[in-house]
């Protein structure tokens, strides 16, 4: 009986469906050594008495106390790394000022390896305390740093997926920050590819190169065509910004006469394991194209609130089968927790729905079933994050990692307002998804590893 790496009880969340979530009162979690759930051992299951049985006492049982609940860990699939250092500053002025006056100088500050890794090295901790155990990262166009981040993710035991960025066009990028030359960027980029790919070798919960040009405004189209290649090659993933801001989807438009959707197409940028980031002006053609070629969105909803000028209709483009995860999008997006961008993903779908010019009248003002649920939002957190990158991850079934944080509800510093003893669990559910701070995540766990506790 005694054959698994850990076996955790406890009352979980899970997502069920796109809809609705699933709630496994008590169960049994059998972790093996490769930290994949091997049994999910239901109460009334003839194995149950006999497991907890075989395990009770000893060091690899695991039960929740009174209060404490099992979440997916989640999937973040959208990080600027670098813009950690400047997160929280100057939200209020315009993207393309943004990106010129404080955010390229800061990137470029990456070229001191140092430097580097104090702000990795905090990012990566801080992101495993908010209970994010998997993330699809943008580092900078230095090769050496990007690796970094990659390794600082194996060390610290995250599920990273890497990219080093191209910036090569001399026209759209400022003079002290991009690639040298088109050759040179992607030179590195395979280089980078192979460098982590063997770094991959060394870990469990996997580390990825991703293939990322930052977005068309910055990138020449030989560098796009080239990067196109090299993710045919080595099956490789591919990230990049699609159709972000009226500014960044009219640039495109004027440059190549069709949408950023199409254009990264002709490059061979939207396959299978490619991750677009905003994606808030998609029309339907592209939204279609997008179905097509299984490119998922990573809907960023506090940082498209300061710089998308737009609400992504996210319902809308579930509906056509488009997959979609969350982001942060630090710096854009201030804060480093999904909770926050699952609450924000539910308000901005409202406001779409609801409209917010109040000048209107109501049945013109908004636009109908655009609204997402709390566990709308919560699958887009977890498991709409794994199917985005086609792992194994964000639920807490048979064969998939054992990503998980551990949630403590009667921490006395962050009590949830839980009175009632029998109180219905969806209740408890809603309320650690609308009230949780990173103080309640008491543990967070990866592929069977522990790699955070407070």
């Amino acid at each position: 009986m005694d054959q698994y790496m850990q076996l955790f009880q406890g009352t979980a969340f899970s997502s069920q469906s796109s809809k609705e979530i699933q709630i496994l009162k008590d169960y049994l979690f059998a972790i093996n050594a490769e930290g994949m759930i091997e049994k999910v051992v239901a109460p009334e299951d003839a194995e149950y008495h006999p497991l907890l049985e075989a395990y009770q006492g000893k060091s690899n049982f695991h039960r929740l106390t009174e209060g404490q609940y099992l979440l997916p860990g989640f999937i973040d699939l959208h990080v600027h790394a670098p813009q950690w250092a400047q997160s929280g500053t100057a939200l209020d002025i315009p993207l393309y000022d943004w990106l010129n006056t404080y955010t390229f100088p800061l990137e470029s500050k990456f070229a001191d390896l140092d430097f580097a890794e104090k702000v990795y090295d905090d990012l990566v901790s801080t992101l495993l305390a908010n209970g994010t155990t998997t993330v699809l990262y943008f580092a900078t166009v230095h090769k050496e740093a990007s690796l970094l981040l990659a390794e600082l993710c194996a060390k610290k035991g995250q599920r990273g997926l890497v990219g080093k960025v191209v910036m090569d066009d001399p026209a759209q990028n400022p003079e002290y920050y991009r690639d040298a030359d088109t050759n040179l960027a992607l030179v590195d980029t395979e280089e980078f590819i192979l460098a982590v790919r063997e770094l991959a070798k060394t870990v469990k919960q996997g580390i990825y190169p991703v293939v990322t040009p930052r977005f068309i405004p910055s990138c020449t189209n030989e560098a796009l065509e080239g990067l196109g290649k090299l993710a045919a090659k080595y099956d490789a993933y591919v990230q990049s910004h699609c159709s972000e801001s009226d500014w960044a989807h009219g640039y495109v438009r004027d440059r190549f006469d069709k949408n950023d959707a199409f254009a990264l197409h002709d490059f061979g940028l939207l396959r299978e394991k490619s991750v677009m980031a905003h994606c808030n002006f998609l029309d339907e053609p592209d939204a279609d194209l997008f179905a097509e070629t299984g490119t998922a969105i990573a809907h960023c909803p506090v940082s498209n609130a300061y710089f998308a000028n737009s609400v992504i209709p996210v319902a809308h483009f579930h509906a056509k089968g488009i997959d979609i995860g969350l982001g942060t999008d630090i710096s854009g997006g201030f804060s480093p927790s999904l909770f926050d961008n699952v609450r924000q993903a539910v308000i901005s779908s409202r406001m779409l729905e609801d409209g917010v010019d109040p000048s209107l009248p109501a049945h013109e003002r908004g636009v109908p079933d655009s609204r997402i649920t709390i566990d709308e939002a919560f699958y887009l957190a977890t498991a709409g994050g794994g199917e985005s990158l086609s792992l194994p991850i964000g639920r807490l079934q048979q064969n998939y990692a054992w990503d998980v944080q551990i949630i403590d509800t009667k921490l006395p510093s962050a009590k949830l307002p839980i009175f009632d003893e029998n109180e219905d669990l969806h209740g408890i559910f809603e309320k650690i998804m609308y009230l949780a701070r990173p103080e309640n995540i008491r543990e967070v766990w990866v592929q069977g590893m522990k790699v955070h506790s407070r």
